[in-house]
């Protein structure tokens, strides 16, 4: 079944108090859906951590690595493309393709047999998934007005938590029964953690089918700014893949001249030499942590040369949604700011259970109980309550929502740092509880703040923009920092965890820049956009 636009009424004037439709809710409905298994097939390498070690012989390093930076990289870069398609294509239909894709690629890991086999199969996920936040975030924006934004995509923003938390109980489950039935190996040789990735990406093929059935609304016109179609959506995806996606962007700076093509190129080389610098400073240790170092440190040199690539064709091809982003410094420190927030938080909820199966010694099932589903509810209403409130003192003061980010930011430190050093398991897991709902806070304030401060025609490639700081600055550092300084201190989860804290006064000074520049950027918007020729 295909897909369906909505065709705007003639001179309609939207009014920003009216209802919203119930299908808008329902829509919602499907898009948290899309996004729990999006989290269980991200979030369940962590219950399968220790026996992933375990079989093929990794360390800490490389489970961060795994989880962090191998599929933040490609899902940020794709993400960039996947983002302009989202702002010229069918929505729903991409988000189908990109549903079907990372459920297919995770069933694919189940039959990993080695580590370069499972990052490759975990890479395949990364690029699927950077089709759904783009895509969702476009449509909640013209499916609620303004004043509910926040909440809405807090709403969907919750899909994360309960999926994060779910696929703890879900995998432990699938794991421990796979082994209980088959100790020896099933068939094909397959072992727990295995089924438990094919257990989990089956079904995203059976939803996308349900997914491919919503309809498609008109851009911006909820805003009373409907946009007309792209004529050739494919042909500017395609250019975007010139501009991010090594070495193709070489080809796209020599697109731009002799000059632009010499300055990419020498920050090619600065980006691999500084990634050299930095192996050889942190790359003592054994074998297996050096190599899980030099892969961390030459894969970031990658997306990062990529992404200078992409802003700078963005700052020539479309200088107004370059000055309403990469030139905003309100629209950075929001997006840095809350990037600080999921460095924290990502290795809080990637590495919670390995750390509590090693330390306080409880099964699986019981990890799944007593920590991923306490955890769950408490990210879910923890979002819902943050998106609320955010929306509460926005409609007071114009960077209400950066103080409910601001919170997000702040409150986890003192709970993580007593978390990590209780030797009781009821207060872990207490803590646990409560890091997850005050970090969940500050998700949907960070995103609507990143929204406001774009056009509707934008917006694909500003989620795309946000979701860069929450990947490369949180997903790709985090986790991967956390497991680093564990494997370097003989495999103290504790120790590497406390290490991610530092982080958190950087988070403060950019927030502290962002409720200064937000509301004097999002009042501006038209403006500076028309000064920089966009035509409105």
């Amino acid at each position: 079944m295909t897909t369906s636009i909505e065709q705007p009424v003639a001179n309609a004037k939207p009014d920003p108090n009216a209802p919203v439709p119930a299908y808008s809710w329902y829509a919602l409905g499907v898009l948290v859906l899309i996004y729990i298994l999006n989290f269980i097939d991200r979030q369940i390498l962590s219950i399968l951590a220790n026996d992933i070690k375990a079989d093929l012989g990794v360390s800490d390093a490389y489970l961060g690595f795994l989880y962090g930076t191998a599929f933040a990289i490609f899902y940020s870069l794709f993400g960039i493309p996947l983002g302009k398609l989202a702002d010229s294509w069918h929505r729903v239909r991409l988000m189908t393709i990109g549903l079907s894709l990372w459920s297919a690629m995770t069933v694919l890991s189940g039959f990993s047999k080695n580590a370069g086999m499972l990052t490759g199969a975990r890479i395949g996920v990364g690029v699927g998934e950077a089709t759904a936040s783009p895509s969702a975030y476009s449509l909640i924006s013209d499916w609620f007005p303004a004043r509910l934004r926040a909440t809405a995509l807090a709403i969907y923003s919750s899909g994360l938590y309960l999926g994060g938390g779910m696929s703890i109980l879900i995998g432990a489950v699938a794991l421990e029964w796979w082994n209980e039935t088959y100790p020896g190996g099933g068939p094909m040789g397959l072992v727990g953690w295995q089924a438990a990735f094919i257990a989990v990406g089956l079904p995203g093929l059976l939803l996308a089918l349900w997914v491919v059935t919503l309809k498609e609304p008109v851009r911006g016109l909820i805003d009373g700014i409907p946009s007309e179609p792209v004529a050739h959506p494919f042909r500017e995806f395609f250019d975007e893949l010139f501009q991010i996606i090594p070495p193709l962007t070489f080809i796209g700076a020599s697109r731009r001249g002799a000059a632009a093509l010499a300055l990419n190129v020498a920050v090619f080389i600065g980006a691999f030499l500084a990634a050299w610098i930095m192996t050889g400073l942190v790359g003592s240790g054994e074998g297996a942590i050096v190599a899980a170092i030099s892969d961390q440190w030459f894969l970031l040199a990658i997306g990062y040369y990529a992404i200078y690539c992409w802003a700078a064709a963005l700052r020539s091809r479309d200088p107004a949604t370059f000055a309403l982003t990469w030139g905003s410094p309100a629209f950075l420190c929001t997006i840095l700011g809350y990037g600080i927030v999921a460095f924290m938080a990502y290795a809080t909820s990637y590495w919670s259970a390995p750390y509590a199966e090693r330390v306080f010694e409880i099964s699986k099932i019981q990890l799944g109980w007593w920590l991923g589903m306490p955890t769950a509810v408490a990210g879910f209403l923890g979002v819902i309550a943050g998106g609320r409130v955010a929306d509460f003192f926005f409609t007071r003061v114009p960077y209400g929502r950066i103080l409910v980010t601001m919170f997000g930011l702040l409150a986890p430190v003192p709970i993580m740092w007593f978390m990590f050093t209780t030797s009781d398991l009821t207060v872990f897991l207490i803590l646990a509880v409560a890091a997850q709902f005050c970090a969940a806070s500050a998700l949907g304030g960070a995103a609507a703040t990143s929204q406001a401060l774009v056009l509707p025609r934008m917006r694909g490639v500003a989620t795309a923009t946000f979701f860069l700081a929450t990947t490369l600055v949180g997903l790709a550092l985090g986790p991967y920092t956390a497991g680093l300084v564990s494997a370097k201190n003989g495999d103290d989860l504790a120790t590497g965890m406390l290490a991610t804290l530092w982080a958190a006064p950087v988070g403060l000074v950019l927030l502290i820049g962002a409720i200064v520049l937000v509301p004097s950027a999002a009042a501006s918007v038209v403006e500076r956009a028309r000064n920089v020729g966009e035509r409105i």
